[in-house]
């Protein structure tokens, strides 16, 4: 049997970033899986955070994605889509190294070291690559995925673990405007479902 694929659309916000005082922030995402009868099934997330960073936040996300993921014991191929350039490369280039040198790095201290830590034990119950997407670039699933996590920031809320998907409603909304009048998001599910468990390895950068 081959192993199950999941693809995941994350993003994060947090509301007055960098500005002193305390910000509110927000995490969020878009999982999507195949069923055993072939449809593919979404699921949304979202976490929040009284006083935070756009930076800790992405890492929270993607931390709780995972966790998510690993709540029943299967081990999946994920292919974590986010357009935080902190959270890719730090997964893609430094996070084992700083993990091989005892959690250290020549710079000084590591940021969100915590954090790190709780990500890369997450991570390794999965499969998983990484791949960064530019945010606010009119990727539908990234700028669904964007909605939520500003939305748990403003209302500081979180779901409790994965909840049924509101993609397809507000996909429907946004067509109904004249925006991705051709996006098919089945089809872009299914396409980087195939990479993925083909083996494909990622770039930096998604190129679809």
């Amino acid at each position: 049997m081959s192993q199950p694929v999941a693809v995941l659309h994350l993003d994060e916000s947090c509301l007055g970033n960098g500005r002193e005082g305390e910000n509110p922030g927000g995490g969020a995402g878009l999982i999507e899986v195949r069923s055993r009868g072939g449809r593919v099934e979404r699921r949304d997330f979202y976490l929040h955070e009284p006083a935070t960073t756009n930076n800790r936040m992405a890492l929270m996300g993607a931390t709780r994605a995972l966790e998510i993921l690993g709540g029943k014991g299967t081990r999946l191929k994920a292919l974590m889509v986010s357009d935080s350039q902190y959270l890719v490369r730090g997964v893609r280039e430094w996070m084992n190294a700083w993990a091989a040198r005892g959690w250290t790095r020549k710079g000084g201290a590591i940021e969100n070291l915590e954090l790190w830590k709780r990500l890369r034990t997450a991570q390794a119950k999965h499969d998983v690559q990484w791949t960064w997407l530019r945010g606010h670039a009119r990727h539908p699933k990234n700028e669904y995925a964007d909605r939520l996590a500003v939305r748990a920031a403003r209302e500081q809320r979180s779901s409790e673990g994965a909840v049924p998907s509101g993609f397809g409603e507000w996909l429907a909304t946004e067509q109904e405007k004249g925006l991705y009048a051709d996006y098919d998001p089945d089809s872009a599910f299914a396409a980087l479902e195939a990479r993925v468990a083909e083996g494909e390895s990622f770039p930096l950068v998604l190129v679809q």
